[in-house]
């Protein structure tokens, strides 16, 4: 499964990688992390990454 970055952001679970629009997210892809990232339930309170169709 391909996830993409929809509003940049640092993976403070990634060694503070910083993710740019457009990229591709490489980090952990378990069902919680992608959950996280992917819904409002995260630090910022808005979805950061979105599966590519």
């Amino acid at each position: 499964m391909k996830y993409i970055v929809i509003k940049k952001f640092r993976d403070l679970k990634d060694e503070g990688r910083i993710y740019n629009v457009g990229d591709e997210y490489k980090g952990k892809k378990t069902k919680a992390r992608i959950d996280e990232l992917a819904t409002d339930k995260n630090r910022i309170g808005t979805p950061l990454i979105k599966k590519e169709e």
